[in-house]
C-alpha cells in the first residue's frame, strides 16, 4: 500500500498503524488533475529555448553546449511526517545542483502545490546564469517540496523543513550547496534549517541565507529583491529614454515580498501603482494605488480586492491592464502567446522567475514590447543573499546603508554589461543577459580544466 502513496506523494493514510486504500485513488487522482493545470510546456525546456537562442550566437560547439545545460546533480526524495491529527503524510522534494563552475551552488527553497523536478530543474539553471550576469561568485541550484504550506500549522511545516535538511545535508554546506528563501519560504523556514543542520554539522550560520536579521541574517535582505527589481527598472528607463521612476505608471502582478517590496519602492520614488493583484483577487486605481496603505491592509488578514482605496477588478485581467510597466512578480509561465499579444504596456519587467514562455517573448518581440529578463531583474535577492554570506563568514555585520549602496553598484553594473552586449550583437535583453552569464560561466569552466 506504501508505494502507490509514495509514488503520487500525497495522503499516505489514516494513522502510523493503517493505511486506507480508498485514499490512494482519491489522492492520485487530485495529483493527476494538479498536473493538468500546469502550461503544456515545459519549464526547463523554455529555459533551454531562451539559453540555446544565446548559444547560437556564440557558436559554441554541442559538447560544450550540453555540459553547460546538464545539472551535475538531481535529488529527489520522500518526507514522511506525522501530522497534528495523528495522520501520515508524505511529501514529494527536490533539490537540483546545476552548475559549481563560479563557486558553490547556490537557489531558494519553494514550498508550492505545482513543485515538480522540472520546474526545480529549470530554475536550477535560472539561478546558475543569474548569478553569472551579477557577476557574484556562485553557481546555481534549486530545491522545493510539493506542499500547500497554508494547509500545515506552523508545527508541521517545521517538521516538515527538519525533515528535507536530514535528507539531504550530505550534499549542502556552507561552501558546497547554500539554500535560501523562495516562494512560501521565509526568514522563520531559514532559521529552522539553519538549527537543524548545526544539529549534525556543527555551528554553520552561512549554510543559508535569508536568516532572520537577529539570527545571523542581513539588514536588507528581506526587500533586497524588490529593491533590486526598482533599480533595474530605473537603469532600463534611463537606457530606453522614458524618462523617471515618477513618471510612469505600474501594474504588479503578485503581492507577496517581492511584488509588495517594489511597489513600496517605486510608490516611494513617486511612480504610481494603478493596479495588484494576489493568488485571490486584485485592485485598481488609475490615480494610483497607496500601496502603503494597501500594505496595512493586506497585513490585517483582510483579502486585497477589498481594499477601499481602489475598485476590484478579476485577477485574470491584471497582465492586460493598461500600463507603462508590467512586473510579473508572482509564478512562472504566465505570459504565452495568447497573453502577449493582449498586453498594454511599454516594457514587461519580469521580477518573477520563467513569467514568459518562447512563444510569449517571440510575440512581445514582434510587438516591439521591450523584456528585461527575470535573470537580471530578480538578481537583487542572490546578491543580498552573497552578502549575508560574506558577513556570516566575518563574523561581522554590515550597516543598512552599506547592503543597499552594494546593491545599487551591482544591479547598475550588471545592466551596463549587459545593454553593451544588446548594442553591441543587436539581439533583445534576454538574449544579452544569457550571452554575458554564458561568457563568464564558460570561463570558469575552461579555466578550471576537465579532468
Amino acid at each position: 500500500m506504501a508505494y502507490p502513496l509514495l509514488l503520487c506523494g500525497r495522503k499516505a493514510g489514516a494513522a502510523l498503524g493503517g493505511i486506507l486504500a480508498s485514499n490512494v485513488g482519491a489522492v492520485c487522482e487530485a495529483s493527476a488533475r494538479l498536473q493538468q493545470l500546469r502550461h503544456a510546456s515545459s519549464h526547463s525546456e523554455n529555459t533551454n529555448k531562451f539559453l540555446r537562442e544565446a548559444l547560437d550566437r556564440l557558436d559554441y560547439p554541442e559538447k560544450l553546449q550540453n555540459l553547460l545545460l546538464t545539472p551535475r546533480r538531481e535529488m529527489s526524495v520522500e518526507l514522511v511526517v506525522q501530522m497534528d491529527d495523528g495522520q501520515i503524510e508524505v511529501f514529494n522534494a527536490y533539490r537540483v545542483q546545476h552548475n559549481n563552475a563560479r563557486g558553490p551552488y547556490k537557489g531558494g527553497l519553494r514550498y508550492h502545490p505545482q513543485v515538480d523536478l522540472d520546474d526545480v530543474r529549470s530554475l536550477a539553471s535560472l539561478m546558475t546564469w543569474k548569478t553569472a550576469v551579477m557577476d557574484i561568485p556562485y553557481g546555481g541550484a534549486k530545491g522545493g517540496v510539493t506542499v500547500d504550506p497554508r494547509k500545515l500549522s506552523e508545527r508541521e511545516l517545521e517538521k516538515m523543513t527538519r525533515k528535507l535538511v536530514v535528507a539531504i545535508k550530505e550534499i549542502i554546506g556552507t561552501y558546497e550547496d547554500i539554500p535560501a528563501p523562495d516562494m512560501n519560504t521565509d526568514a522563520k523556514v531559514m532559521a529552522w534549517f539553519f538549527d537543524e543542520y548545526s544539529k549534525y554539522k556543527g555551528f554553520s550560520p552561512g549554510v543559508v541565507t535569508g536568516k532572520p536579521v537577529y539570527l545571523h541574517g542581513s539588514l536588507g535582505r528581506e526587500a533586497a529583491t524588490g529593491r533590486g527589481t526598482t533599480f533595474a527598472i530605473r537603469e532600463l528607463l534611463k537606457a530606453l529614454h522614458m524618462g523617471k521612476l515618477a513618471e510612469q505608471k505600474y501594474v504588479i502582478q503578485g503581492f507577496g515580498n517581492v511584488g509588495a517590496w517594489a511597489a513600496q519602492l517605486l510608490w516611494e520614488a513617486g511612480g504610481k501603482v494603478v493596479a495588484v493583484s494576489d493568488v485571490a483577487g486584485a485592485v485598481q486605481n488609475e490615480n494610483g494605488l497607496d500601496i502603503g496603505e494597501l500594505r496595512r491592509h493586506v497585513a490585517g488578514g483582510r483579502p486585497l480586492s477589498e481594499f477601499p482605496g481602489g475598485g476590484a477588478i478579476r485577477k485574470e485581467d491584471i497582465l492586460t491592464h493598461p500600463c507603462d510597466v508590467l512586473i510579473p512578480a508572482a509564478i512562472g509561465g504566465v505570459i504565452g502567446a495568447e497573453q502577449a499579444a493582449q498586453l498594454q504596456c511599454k516594457v514587461v519587467v519580469e521580477a518573477a522567475n520563467g513569467p514568459t514562455t518562447p512563444e510569449g517573448d517571440a510575440v512581445l518581440r514582434e510587438r516591439g514590447i521591450t523584456v528585461l529578463p527575470d535573470i537580471y531583474t530578480n538578481g537583487g535577492g542572490v546578491t543580498v543573499s552573497f552578502f549575508e554570506w560574506v558577513q556570516n563568514l566575518q563574523n561581522f555585520k554590515w550597516e543598512e546603508e552599506d547592503v543597499n549602496r552594494k546593491l545599487d553598484r551591482k544591479m547598475t553594473d550588471a545592466f551596463a554589461a549587459l545593454w553593451a552586449v544588446h548594442r553591441e550583437m543587436a539581439v533583445p535583453l534576454r538574449t544579452a543577459a544569457f550571452v554575458v552569464a554564458l561568457q563568464r560561466v564558460t570561463r570558469a569552466e575552461v579555466h578550471r580544466g576537465f579532468d
